[in-house]
C-alpha cells in the first residue's frame, strides 16, 4: 500500500507505484482545480506542493503531478490547489483576483500553488525568489504583469515575518494558509512509524529516480508499472563534503546541488548555471543521478559534471564497483551498466583554489528547454599558465562527450587568444553532430565554437578574449 496525506485526508491506495498523482487527484479524488496540461512538465498547470520531514521540520517544494508518481509521495504530504483553501479567498488568490491576474483560469491553480509553496519557504522572502517559485508555470492568455503585480504583494505579505519565525506559524497565525498545516509534520512522523515497506518486495522492480523524462517517454509502460523509487531513498541524498572531495547521493535533487553551501561555496556561479536547467518544479524532481543513467546527449548535469571528472559507485544491492563518468557512456543511450546496478552516489574533486569552472547553454527557448548544445569547462591556472583544462560538450554528437583532445591541448599552455582558438578548432575536428529539430549540423558546429569561446570570455573578461577569432 501506498500510503500519504492529501491536503488533510490520509491516503491508502494499491495502484501501481507508478500511477501519476495528477490522475489519481483528479480521477480517484475528484480534485479537478489541479489541471491536465502538457503532461510533460512544462506548462505548470498540475502544479502540487510536496512536504516531507527533513532534518526535524516540515519542507515543502513545488512539483508537476503529470510527471509525479504516487511512489514518490510515499509518506509524505501533498497540497492540491483544494487544500490551500479557507472560508474565503486567501491573501494569495485575493492579490491575484485584486490585480486581475487571470482570464481563462485554466493555468492559475498552478501559479496560486506555486505561491504558496514560496510561503512555506525558508528563502528570503524578496519579490526575485517570489518570481522564481512561478517560473515553471506558463499563462496563455493573461499577460505576465498583472501576475508579477500580484506576486510583489504576495512578497511583502511575508517580508512582514519576523526573523526566526516558523514559516508555518507564520502563514497559518496570518491566515495565509488553513490551520492543519500545523498538525502535518507529527501526522506524517506518526504515519512512518506505523507502516514499513517489507525490503524484500523491492527486489524485481524497476529501478527510477525522478522520473521526469522517462514519463515523458514511455508514459503508458511507466503508470502500470510497479517500481523501487531511489528518490525516497535517505541515505541516497544529499551533498556531502569530506577533505577535498564532494560526495553526491544519487537520489539528490538538481535542487539539492542549487541549495548546496558546498556548490554555492566552490562553484560562486551555481544560481546562474542551475537556473539554466529547466525549472523550479522539475528542479524539485529531477535526480542527479537520474539524468546521467537518462543518457541524453544533451544531459545538462552530465555536461556539466564531465568536466568535473566525477566518478560513479554503482552497486547491484551486494557488489559495488566504480567507474569514471566518461566512460559510462558506450553509445547512444548504452552504458557501462547492467540492468541490476544503480548509482549508488557520486564523487569529485573539489576545484582549487586556482580554478575556473563555467557552464554555457543554448537552447531555443532561453529557459525550460532542452538544449541545442551544451558546454563545461574547468580549467586550472597557475601563472598565466594551463595545468589542468577540461572540456565537455553535449549536443554534437551521439553521447555526452569529453573533448580529450582539445582538454588535452590546453595543458601547458599559456593564456592567450591563439592557444584558445586552436583548442576551438581541435574540438570542432572531435564532435559529429546531427541535422534534427534543434538545428543543423553546421549550426551546433558554429554554436560549440562560439560556446567555447564564452567560457574564456566569461572566466577572463580582463583578457579582452572577445576578439577571439572563430574561423
Amino acid at each position: 500500500m501506498i500510503k500519504f496525506i492529501l491536503n488533510e485526508k490520509e491516503i491508502a491506495t494499491d495502484l501501481p507505484s507508478g500511477f501519476l498523482l495528477l490522475d489519481f487527484v483528479r480521477y480517484q479524488k475528484h480534485l479537478t482545480g489541479t489541471k491536465i496540461g502538457c503532461r510533460e512538465g512544462d506548462c505548470g498547470a498540475c502544479t502540487v506542493l510536496v512536504g516531507d520531514v527533513v532534518n526535524g521540520e516540515m519542507e515543502y517544494r513545488s512539483m508537476t503531478s503529470c510527471l509525479l508518481p504516487l511512489g514518490n509521495v510515499q509518506f509524505k504530504h501533498v497540497v492540491t490547489v483544494e487544500g490551500i483553501n479557507l472560508e474565503k479567498l486567501n491573501p494569495i488568490q485575493q492579490f491575484m483576483s485584486d490585480e486581475g491576474a487571470t482570464q481563462c483560469g485554466f493555468c492559475t491553480p498552478g501559479f496560486v500553488v506555486s505561491l504558496s509553496g514560496f510561503c512555506l519557504s525558508k528563502e528570503a522572502p524578496t519579490y526575485e525568489n517570489a518570481i522564481t517559485s512561478i517560473d515553471g508555470n506558463i499563462c496563455r492568455c493573461t499577460g505576465y504583469k498583472s501576475i508579477e503585480r500580484a506576486t510583489a504583494k504576495i512578497a511583502q505579505l511575508m517580508q512582514q515575518k519576523k526573523d526566526g519565525e516558523n514559516q508555518i506559524e507564520f502563514v497559518t497565525k496570518h491566515h495565509i494558509l488553513p490551520n492543519y498545516f500545523s498538525e502535518i509534520k507529527n501526522r506524517l512522523e506518526g504515519l512512518r512509524e506505523n507502516n514499513s515497506e517489507d525490503s524484500s518486495k523491492k527486489k524485481n522492480r524497476k529501478i527510477l529516480g525522478g522520473g521526469t523524462d522517462l514519463y515523458v517517454q514511455q508514459h503508458e509502460t511507466m503508470v502500470h508499472t510497479d517500481i523501487h523509487f531511489l528518490f525516497n531513498e535517505p541515505i541516497l541524498k544529499g551533498v556531502k563534503v569530506s577533505g577535498d572531495k564532494c560526495y553526491i547521493g544519487a537520489a539528490a535533487t538538481v535542487t539539492d546541488i542549487l541549495k548546496s553551501d558546498a556548490f554555492k561555496k566552490h562553484f560562486p556561479r551555481t544560481t546562474s548555471h542551475i537556473k539554466l536547467v529547466s525549472s523550479t518544479p522539475i528542479r524539485n524532481m529531477a535526480t542527479v543521478a537520474g539524468n546521467f543513467v537518462n543518457a541524453s546527449p544533451i544531459g545538462d548535469l552530465s555536461i556539466f559534471f564531465l568536466a568535473l571528472d566525477a566518478q560513479l559507485m554503482l552497486t547491484d544491492g551486494n557488489k559495488k564497483r566504480k567507474i569514471a563518468l566518461r566512460k559510462f557512456y558506450k553509445g547512444y543511450k548504452d552504458l557501462d551498466k547492467s540492468p541490476e546496478e544503480y548509482i549508488e552516489y557520486i564523487e569529485f574533486n573539489l576545484p582549487k583554489k586556482n580554478s575556473f569552472f563555467n557552464f554555457e547553454k543554448v537552447s531555443k527557448r532561453t529557459h525550460l528547454d532542452i538544449a541545442s548544445v551544451n558546454t563545461a569547462c574547468l580549467l586550472e591556472i597557475n601563472n598565466g599558465y594551463i595545468e589542468s583544462a577540461s572540456l565537455s560538450a553535449g549536443g554534437v554528437g551521439p553521447i555526452p562527450m569529453y573533448l580529450a583532445n582539445a582538454s588535452s591541448y590546453l595543458v601547458g599552455k599559456e593564456l592567450s587568444a591563439e592557444n584558445f582558438s586552436a583548442a576551438i578548432q581541435i574540438a570542432t575536428e572531435e564532435i559529429s553532430p546531427m541535422s534534427d529539430a534543434r538545428g543543423s549540423k553546421e549550426y551546433k558546429t558554429l554554436l560549440l565554437q562560439q560556446l567555447i569561446k564564452a567560457h574564456f570570455v566569461s572566466l577572463f573578461p580582463e583578457l579582452n578574449f572577445e576578439k577571439l577569432m572563430i574561423d
